[in-house]
Parts: structure tokens; C-alpha cells; sequence
């Protein structure tokens, strides 16, 4: 995606995937297109096992995919792959590269996004573009996470003033009490990467978070 479109799309987003390279040991591609049709706006690609040069490799179909379907798409946690992996930016944990140096590693024209777990750290991410907000409910995803509940969303709502996405445990069973408590975007991994048909769950999600509040 062009640099000048990349913050005008991420304030339009509302639905983001994050997925490994081979979900269920599986071409990612057709998980991709289905979920990019159903309206997914941000791709991630989250896969902690791969090498520098494994890692370029898997991320040549998410990139093709989100630039067919105009979507973002952002590589987790390596900030010095994103130019060559053809990422439109990076996500980073409270463990990996601060995002200082995140934004230095990838420059302006990209984007940075961080994950946080309360207040204070909402506060501090001085540098985001946006952030993830969680973990909100249990997920066998991220099980060393403690779940924090929608009192979490509701500090993020009065709290957070970039673009954000609630992470954690979310689906379409929960996922109007997520949009209730006040987060305009979530994040699921499961949701859409486990559905029997992942562009109707991907549809029913962005139903639920786009609805005008009541």
C-alpha cells in the first residue's frame, strides 16, 4: 500500500486477523482471500518459529493477498524484516523491540502498532499508530496472559486516542459485548482462522463492530 494511504486506512479499520504463515499447516492463501473478503481490514503475520529468510518467504502471500484485497498488512515483532517482507509496518509486545525503536528500525512512512495491558502502558506508547488492547478473555493463543475483561475496553475507550483493537479471546459469541463496552475494532486469531467458513465469521465480526452505537 502506498505510504499516504497506509494512516487513512488504519483509521477506517475495524476488523484485524492475525495469523501464522501456515494456518492449520496449510497455503494461507485461500484462509486470506476468504477472510479479506469478508471484510477483515489488517492482516498480521505472527510466527515466532521462523528464520530471517523463512520469514520473507511466508510473507510474500499475505502481502499479495492484502494488496489485492487494499488491506494492511503488518509483520509481528521484527521491525528489521518489514522493507524486506513488503510489510506496511510492524506490531511489537512489551517484550520485543520498544517502539521507539520499532519506528526508528521501520522510519515514519510505516506503521507501528503495540500491544497493552492496562493504562499505563496505553499511556506510554508514545510512538503507536495504534494499539492492541488486551488480553480481554481467556485464549489458548496467549495462555501466560491473564485475562483482564471488558473492564479492560472500557479504560481503553476513555483512555486511548490513536486507532485501536481489542485482542483476546473474542468471537462472535462475545464479541457484542466487546463492541458494547466501546472498542470500535477487535483483533481474533481463532475466530476467522478456525471458522468452518471464514468469510461469513469475518462478515458477522465487522457486522457486530461497524453497527451504529445503540
Amino acid at each position: 500500500m502506498d505510504a499516504a494511504d497506509r494512516r487513512p486506512r488504519l483509521a477506517r479499520s475495524r476488523l484485524y486477523l492475525v495469523v501464522e504463515a501456515r494456518p492449520h499447516e496449510r497455503d494461507p492463501g485461500p484462509l486470506l482471500d476468504a477472510a479479506l473478503r469478508g471484510g477483515v481490514d489488517i492482516v498480521q503475520l505472527r510466527d515466532k518459529e521462523l528464520g530471517d529468510d523463512e520469514l520473507v518467504a511466508a510473507a510474500q502471500p499475505f502481502r499479495e493477498a492484502c494488496e489485492a484485497h487494499g488491506a494492511l498488512f503488518i509483520l509481528n515483532d521484527r521491525p528489521e524484516l518489514v522493507d524486506a517482507c513488503g510489510a506496511d509496518g510492524v506490531h511489537v509486545g512489551q517484550g520485543d523491540a520498544p517502539p521507539a525503536e520499532a519506528r526508528r528500525m521501520v522510519g515514519p512512512e510505516r506503521l507501528v502498532g503495540v500491544s497493552t495491558h492496562s493504562r499505563a502502558e496505553m499511556l506510554a506508547a508514545a510512538e503507536a499508530d495504534y494499539l492492541g488492547v488486551g488480553t480481554i478473555f481467556a485464549t489458548p493463543t496467549k495462555p501466560e496472559n491473564d485475562a483482564a475483561g471488558l473492564e479492560l475496553v472500557r479504560v481503553a475507550a476513555a483512555t486511548v486516542r490513536v486507532p485501536w483493537f481489542a485482542i483476546g479471546g473474542i468471537d462472535l459469541g462475545n464479541v457484542e459485548q466487546v463492541a458494547a463496552a466501546g472498542a470500535r475494532g477487535v483483533a481474533v486469531v481463532r475466530a476467522i482462522r478456525d471458522a468452518e467458513d471464514p468469510e461469513a465469521a469475518a462478515r458477522a465480526l465487522r457486522a457486530v463492530v461497524t453497527r451504529p452505537a445503540a
